[in-house]
């Protein structure tokens, strides 16, 4: 008998046990305070780490159709706030003369912390397997530029593929008589393909950042489980800061530091939360679920 089929029959059977021992675990792994960290150094590096993608992929592509590309996928992960970010993207791009080397570094560096936190954070996740295995530190140093690359490499893709499904929605089908246009289909594809980078890069944070090996399937699957929750909170969130939100009034001019900061929060809970189900579906299997960390006790 498949080993995965069977544990993911009994999961199935009782899913609100296997979701409270989730939770649980959570809470003992001090996810939130986790989540707290990670969205931080987040706000220190994405506008460090857009700035590097654009100026590389400014070479390649239009930079007018660059920061549309990342203005409408941006939307994904701070939902409301994508226009203020590119905007101070191409106000710095046209100051892009003045960028030295000692301050290509600086934004090289800073690029690199949310990748260096996340890694850790996921580590005390995965508490099981960094007391059996170790990372050589020279990996963990380069897999955060590794990880900016392949962001680099995927935007380029990205904006590659949606300029021409844009092209796509400027056309008509003729057809008997009869014409339509096919906007909506275009409309449809580019947001199935912003879910398809969505569950490629959860996925592949599963894959590469814990120590040990995961396998795809498992990746696969809490990479899916992550891109439904945070569509399910995104939506959310749009809706709260469209109608009831009183975030502005509060906080004035720094509502959108406030409002980033609190959906990249809410975005790395659920990335920590889709890997703490990935590590008690692994716990199962090796038949550890019962163990308590007690070295991440703080009481």
């Amino acid at each position: 008998m498949d080993t995965f089929g069977h544990h993911a029959r009994d999961i199935l059977k009782h899913p609100g046990a296997f979701t409270i021992r989730t939770l649980k675990a959570f809470k003992a792994n001090q996810g939130l305070l986790l989540a707290g960290a990670v969205a931080y150094y987040a706000l220190l590096s994405i506008v460090p780490l857009l700035i590097l993608i654009v100026i590389v992929l400014s070479h390649v592509i239009g930079q007018a159709e660059l920061l549309e590309t990342i203005s409408r996928y941006l939307e994904w992960l701070i939902p409301g706030q994508s226009k203020a970010i590119t905007s101070e993207l191409a106000t710095f791009m046209d100051h892009s003369s003045v960028v030295g080397w000692f301050l290509l570094a600086t934004l090289v560096f800073f690029s690199s912390l949310a990748f260096t936190v996340l890694e850790n954070a996921l580590s005390v996740i995965f508490f099981h397997r960094v007391a059996i295995h170790r990372r050589h530190f020279l990996v963990s140093a380069l897999l955060p530029y590794c990880y900016i690359l392949f962001l680099g490499v995927g935007t380029l893709v990205v904006t590659l593929v949606a300029g021409a499904l844009e092209a796509m929605g400027q056309e008509r089908i003729h057809f008997l008589g009869h014409s339509w246009s096919l906007g909506g289909v275009s409309g449809m594809l580019l947001y199935l393909l912003g879910v398809a980078g969505e569950i490629l890069v959860l996925t592949s944070v599963y894959m590469v950042m814990p120590v040990g090996r995961l396998s795809l399937r498992h990746a696969l699957i809490g990479g899916a489980v992550a891109t439904f929750l945070w569509e399910i909170t995104r939506h959310i969130l749009v809706w709260y800061f469209a109608t009831l939100s009183q975030v502005s009034k509060v906080y004035g001019s720094l509502t959108t530091a406030i409002v980033v900061l609190l959906s990249l929060e809410i975005g790395a809970t659920v990335l920590l939360l889709g890997a703490q189900v990935i590590s008690e579906y692994e716990r199962i299997s090796r038949g550890t679920s019962g163990e308590r960390l007690r070295s991440l006790r703080t009481d």
